[in-house]
């Protein structure tokens, strides 16, 4: 039988799902501060992130639509550089509105 905490470690902490996509995933925590690897080229992560969010694979753009398994997710509330975390505050569902915190007046 494997240890898993030890095959964790071994795993490399981003996942991307899909060559189109613009975000990765963490496939456990992530200290700030921390080096990984993005994209062939070594990043300093700029804030602790969660296993199984998500970070911007490079920066998006306001309004620009996010992709995760090679298909949209939602677009991006504001703009995000590369590494920042993409999750409920700064993306929107384009389809399920019940998905956001957002109250009806849209705050």
């Amino acid at each position: 039988m494997s240890d898993r905490k030890g095959d964790d470690a071994r795993l490399p902490p981003l996942l991307l799902l899909h060559p189109e996509d613009n975000i990765v995933v963490a496939r456990r925590d992530i200290a700030a501060g921390e080096r990984v690897e993005l994209d062939g080229e070594g990043f300093t992560m700029p804030a602790s992130i969660e296993l199984g969010h998500k970070l911007a694979r490079r920066a998006i753009a306001a309004e620009a639509r996010v992709l995760k398994y090679g298909a949209p997710i939602g677009s991006m509330k504001i703009a995000v550089a590369r590494g920042e975390h993409v999750h409920m505050h700064n993306l929107r569902s384009d389809y399920i509105p019940s998905t956001t915190r957002e109250g009806s007046d849209g705050n």
